[in-house]
C-alpha cells in the first residue's frame, strides 16, 4: 500500500512538473510577496496587504531556510497592526511568524487567544496543533488536529498536521497514506508545498526502509522545487543509508550554499567523517558550535544537536546537560526528552536518564535512535531483557546509523546470543 501509494504520487508530481512549467519561473512566496507590494503600491493605507506582504515574507523563510526574511515579515505586520489594531488577519500572520521563529510558547497563548476570538478558523486550529507538538503537548495537539478536520474534513492543512501526528505514533503507514491525500489536494502551482510533501513522504519510506523509493520522491521534489533545502537534507540521508557517504558530503554542501543553518552544519560534519574526512569534519564540527552557541538563548536553536555534539563528539558531558537542562525548561516533546535523556545517561546519571526516556517512548515514536539510547540506558541499570528489546528494535528498524555498532556491542553483552543472531 505504501509503495502503490508513493509511486502515484512520483507520478503525480512529474504531471504537475510537466503540464505547469512553474518550477523556472518565481517561487509561489515570491509571487505572493509581488503581488503584496504592487497592492500596497496601489493602496498603502490597506492593512491587508501588509499582512498578506508579512505572510508572505514568512513563507520565504520556509522556502530558503532564510530567518531574515521574519524580520521582513515582522516590519510589515508592525504596518498592518498601525492601521488596523486588533486585525484578525494580521494577528493569524503573527502567530505563523512566532512558529516559524520557534517561540512556541508564546505562539500558542496567541493562538489560544483569537481561537476564542474566532472559534470556527481552521487555520487557528493548525497553529494550536503545532504549537502544541513543539512543547510535547500531544493530547491537545491530536484534539486540535481532529477540530481542523471535522470543521473542514480533507483539508490540506489538517492531513499533514494529522499525519505527523501519526508518524509521532508510529503509524507510518497511517502517515504516509494522510500525506498523499494532502498531496492530491494541493494546487499545482503551489510547487514548494507540493515539493515538502513530497520530501515527507520520502521521509517516511526512508523510515519504512525504502530507500529507492525515497530517493524517486526527492529526486522528483528537486525538479519541482530545484535546490530545495529540505529534500536536498532527505537525499543526503537516503545516500547515507545506501553508504555513498561522499555523495552526501556533496549534497550538504550544496543544501549550505545558500543558508546554511547550524543544524545543516552539524549533518555535514557527521558526514564528513563517515566519508573519511576527518579534518574536514573537525573543522565543520568547530564552525557548527560557533554559529550554534551563539543562539543557544534564541528560540530558533540548534539546542539538541549541542547536547548531542558535546554527549559523543565535544566528550564534555556536563555541558551536555546544562544544555539540555535549558532545552528541557522550553519545550518537552520527544525528541527534547530523548536529548535530556542522553545528557543524563553521558554524565552517569541512569535511573534520572531512564524516566525521561520512559516519557520520550510513551506516546509511541518508532525511533531508532530512541529506542537505542533506552537499550543503553537500560543496560546501565543491569536491566538485560529491557536492554535487548530496546537494541533489537533500533536494529531492526534501522541498517545505516552510526550507531548501530554501538547498539550490537551493548546487545552482545546483556544477551550473547541475540546479539550474534543481529547479522543485518
Amino acid at each position: 500500500m505504501r509503495n502503490a501509494i508513493a509511486i502515484l504520487a512520483i507520478l503525480a508530481v512529474n504531471f504537475a512538473l510537466s503540464t505547469t512549467g512553474l518550477a523556472a519561473q518565481l517561487s509561489p512566496a515570491e509571487q505572493k510577496i509581488l503581488a503584496a507590494e504592487n497592492a500596497i503600491q496601489k493602496n498603502p493605507k490597506k492593512a491587508e496587504a501588509y499582512s498578506d506582504l508579512a505572510m508572505a515574507l514568512a513563507r520565504r523563510a520556509r522556502e530558503t531556510s532564510d530567518a531574515n526574511y521574519y524580520a521582513k515579515a515582522d516590519e510589515a505586520l508592525s504596518k498592518a497592526f498601525d492601521l488596523s489594531p486588533g486585525n484578525f488577519a494580521a494577528q493569524k500572520v503573527h502567530v505563523w511568524i512566532l512558529l516559524g521563529k520557534h517561540e512556541f510558547a508564546q505562539a500558542r497563548q496567541e493562538a489560544e487567544e483569537i481561537n476564542h476570538r474566532m472559534p470556527d478558523d481552521v487555520q487557528v486550529y493548525g497553529f494550536l496543533t503545532d504549537a502544541n507538538i513543539e512543547l510535547g503537548h500531544y493530547a491537545e495537539a491530536e484534539k486540535a488536529a481532529q477540530w481542523m478536520l471535522d470543521i473542514r474534513p480533507g483539508n490540506l492543512a489538517g492531513l499533514t498536521r494529522g499525519a505527523y501526528l501519526r508518524e509521532l505514533m508510529g503509524d507510518l503507514d497511517g502517515a504516509l497514506v494522510l500525506m498523499a491525500e494532502a498531496y492530491q489536494e494541493t494546487p499545482l502551482a503551489e510547487t514548494e508545498d507540493l515539493a515538502w510533501i513530497a520530501t515527507q513522504m520520502a521521509h517516511l519510506q526512508l523510515a519504512s526502509g525504502h530507500a529507492e523509493i525515497a530517493e524517486r520522491l526527492l529526486k522528483a521534489a528537486l525538479s519541482l522545487y530545484p535546490d530545495y533545502h529540505y529534500a536536498l537534507e532527505t537525499l543526503a540521508q537516503v545516500r547515507t543509508a545506501q553508504q555513498k557517504h561522499q555523495e552526501a558530503v556533496e549534497l550538504l554542501h550544496r543544501r549550505n550554499q545558500h543558508a546554511p543553518q547550524p543544524e545543516s552544519a552539524y549533518a555535514l560534519a557527521e558526514a564528513l567523517e563517515r566519508a573519511g574526512q576527518n579534518e574536514d569534519a573537525r573543522i565543520t564540527y568547530g564552525q557548527f558550535v560557533e554559529s550554534a552557541r551563539r543562539q543557544m538563548a534564541t528560540a530558533d536553536n540548534a539546542n539538541r544537536e549541542l547536547v548531542f555534539y558535546y554527549a559523543d563528539h565535544g566528550k564534555d558531558p556536563a555541558e551536555a546537560l546544562r544544555i539540555a537542562q535549558m532545552e528541557y525548561q522550553r519545550r518537552q516533546d520527544v525528541f527534547t526528552l530523548d536529548a535530556y535523556a542522553w545528557a543524563l545517561y553521558a554524565n552517569g546519571r541512569y535511573a534520572e536518564a531512564q524516566k525521561h526516556m520512559d516519557r520520550a517512548l510513551a506516546y509511541g515514536t518508532r525511533n531508532p535512535k530512541f529506542f537505542y539510547h533506552a537499550g543503553a540506558i537500560a543496560s546501565k541499570l543491569n536491566e538485560g531483557e529491557k536492554a535487548a528489546q530496546f537494541l533489537k528494535q533500533s536494529l531492526e528498524l534501522s541498517s545505516w546509523t552510526d550507531y548501530r555498532a554501538d547498539a550490537r556491542g551493548i546487545l552482545a553483552t546483556v544477551a550473547p546470543s541475540e546479539g550474534a543472531a543481529v547479522t543485518r
